[in-house]
C-alpha cells in the first residue's frame, strides 16, 4: 500500500508545486499592462521609437555625410546610416525591454504594491514574470516594425534578410526584460536603480553601436563581445545588411541563454519575495 501511493504522492507535491509557480494566466497581466498604458503612459511608449528615428537623422545622415562609408568584417562597403541604423534598432529592443522591466517593476513592486496583490489570487509568480516580460516584447515588437518601416523608404534595408530582423528584435528584447526583470527583484532604493543606466550607458558608446569594434585593442574587443548589446548589433546588423552566417547562431544562443536564466530567476525572486 505504502509503495503505490508513495509516487503518487510525490506526483501531486510536485503537480502542486508547478501549479503554485504557473496559473496559466499570463494574459491578464499583460492586459493590465496594456490599460495603464493607455491611460497614462502612452507618451513614454511613443517617445521610445522616436527617440532611435532622432539619433539616425543627427549621426546617420548628418554625421554620415562627413564620414562617407564603413566597411563590414566581412570586407562588405556599406553607407554610414545602412551601418548604424540596425545598431540603433537594437539599442532601442533594449531600451524598451530595460525600461518595462525595471523602473515598471520597481514601482509595481516597492510602490504600487501590484505584485502583492496579483500574488493573492490564484496567478502565480511565473505568470507575473512572463506576462511583464510579453509586454515588454509588445512594446518592443512595435518599435521593431515602427523603426524598420522607416529603414526601409529611407533605403537602409540593403538585403531581403532584413525581414528576420524583427523577430531577432523580439529574441533581445526578450532577453534584456528577463535579465532586467530579475536584477530589479534584488533592487531596493532608487539609487540602486541607477546602477541599471550606468551599466546600460557604456553598452550603448561601445557596444561597436557606432564604429567598427576593431578600432580597439584585442583585450578590450574580448571584453565588449562579452557584452548583450554587442551580440544584439551583430544580430541585426548582419541580418539588414545581408552578411548572414553560422556564426549568427552564436548570438541566438547568447539571447536564448538570458531568457533562460532570466526567467529563472525572476519566478524564483517573486517566490521568495511575496510566497514564503
Amino acid at each position: 500500500m505504502t509503495a503505490v501511493t508513495a509516487p503518487v504522492e510525490a506526483d501531486e507535491r510536485r503537480v502542486g508545486s508547478l501549479r503554485s509557480l504557473y496559473a496559466g494566466n499570463a494574459r491578464a497581466v499583460v492586459a493590465r499592462a496594456l490599460q495603464a498604458t493607455r491611460s497614462s503612459n502612452w507618451m513614454v511608449v511613443a517617445s521610445g521609437f522616436f527617440e532611435p528615428v532622432f539619433y539616425l537623422l543627427a549621426m546617420g545622415w548628418g554625421l554620415g555625410s562627413f564620414i562617407g562609408d564603413v566597411t563590414l568584417e566581412s570586407g562588405r562597403t556599406v553607407p554610414y546610416a545602412a551601418y548604424i541604423a540596425p545598431a540603433l534598432l537594437a539599442v532601442s529592443a533594449m531600451n524598451g525591454a530595460i525600461y518595462d522591466s525595471t523602473w515598471n517593476v520597481f514601482f509595481k513592486m516597492h510602490f504600487g504594491r501590484l505584485y502583492d496583490a496579483m500574488l493573492a489570487t490564484s496567478i502565480g509568480p511565473l505568470d507575473v514574470a512572463l506576462g511583464e516580460i510579453l509586454y515588454a516584447l509588445l512594446r518592443g515588437g512595435v518599435y521593431a516594425i515602427g523603426f524598420m518601416s522607416v529603414m526601409q523608404v529611407l533605403g537602409l534595408n540593403l538585403s531581403w534578410t532584413a525581414v528576420l530582423a524583427i523577430p531577432a528584435v523580439l529574441l533581445i528584447a526578450f532577453g534584456f526584460a528577463s535579465v532586467g526583470m530579475a536584477v530589479t527583484s534584488y533592487m531596493k532604493t532608487f539609487q540602486q536603480m541607477d546602477w541599471i543606466t550606468f551599466a546600460m550607458l557604456p553598452m550603448f558608446l561601445f557596444s561597436a553601436t557606432f564604429y567598427p569594434l576593431s578600432v580597439y585593442s584585442e583585450p578590450i574587443q574580448w571584453v565588449i563581445k562579452a557584452l548583450p548589446l554587442w551580440h544584439a548589433v551583430e544580430l541585426v546588423r548582419g541580418l539588414t545588411t545581408g552578411v548572414v552566417g553560422l556564426g549568427m547562431l552564436v548570438h541566438v544562443a547568447y539571447f536564448l541563454a538570458m531568457i533562460g536564466a532570466g526567467v529563472a530567476f525572476t519566478t524564483t525572486r517573486l517566490r521568495a519575495l511575496f510566497l514564503s
